[in-house]
């Protein structure tokens, strides 16, 4: 049996020493881009270091594979693995905005377990364990019940105009973020059109499950963990009601960007 007190700790651990290094504390942070427009600092490498180490020592079977660690294949033989994105959102980190989040969902056999989401610039901390709900900061969440698509929120910057009956609201960076606003009934409707890493939804996406969310790919199909290839093309993240037309609006555009 994990001990959850442990893991909670670890996890507020690793946001503090993120958020020690925040530009948004006004803190120096050493950055670049590891490709170009998709950026990495030093923070992001010191809590990976961090959270591989204990995460490792508190479950020594389980696998790893996190976004800043080389992926080795022989994860794929094990039915425990640690999922980890040490910040996601890097793009907010790095300007000193507050829309990222440590992310850590530990899987078994291909499904998640645990989820945590930490995100000490926002003064928020997720976590759900699967059949026992989700909470934000202590407190149970409900996830959206919305029923009419038109008018739902989504978290982005602007809407295209297929999209115009739709309600725009607060969009952090981070996906995992975005998502967990779904879980906390913040906003209806999460939605991407483009190959993403388990590690950047694995906990998020646990967390708006048992919220009351559903949970699907571009094309409302389940969601895997702990694949050769850790990408799906897409997620989904809704309230339940909606998620039958939210696959039917998008459906055409994913098979034409897949």
């Amino acid at each position: 049996m994990i001990d959850s007190d442990r893991l909670l700790a670890i996890v507020r651990e690793a946001g503090r020493i993120a958020h020690s290094r925040w530009p948004g504390a006004g803190h120096a942070l050493a950055s670049w881009d590891k490709t170009p427009g998709n950026p990495v600092s030093d923070a992001d490498l010191a809590v990976d270091r961090f959270l591989k180490r204990e995460l490792l020592q508190l479950l020594p079977s389980a696998a790893w594979l996190s976004e800043e660690t080389a992926d080795d294949k022989a994860r794929t033989g094990s039915g425990l693995i640690w999922l980890v994105d040490p910040i996601d959102g890097t793009r907010d980190f790095v300007a000193g905005r507050s829309g990222w989040a440590v992310s850590v969902a530990l899987v078994s056999a291909g499904r998640p377990l645990i989820g945590m989401l930490a995100a000490p610039a926002r003064g928020e901390e997720w976590l759900a364990v699967a059949g026992q709900g989700a909470t934000l900061n202590g407190a149970p969440i409900q996830a959206s019940t919305r029923a009419q698509f038109a008018g739902a929120r989504v978290p982005t910057v602007s809407l295209p105009k297929e999209d115009a009956d739709l309600v725009a609201v607060e969009q952090p960076n981070s996906i995992a973020l975005r998502i967990a606003m779904v879980a906390d009934n913040r906003a209806d409707l999460v939605a991407t059109l483009r190959w993403g890493f388990e590690w950047d939804i694995a906990a998020a996406t646990l967390i708006a499950r048992e919220a009351g969310a559903q949970v699907s790919d571009a094309f409302g199909r389940p969601l895997d963990y702990n694949k050769h290839d850790p990408r799906d093309f897409g997620v989904l993240v809704c309230s339940p009601a909606i998620h039958a037309a939210a696959v039917e609006r998008l459906s055409q555009r994913a098979k034409a960007l897949r």
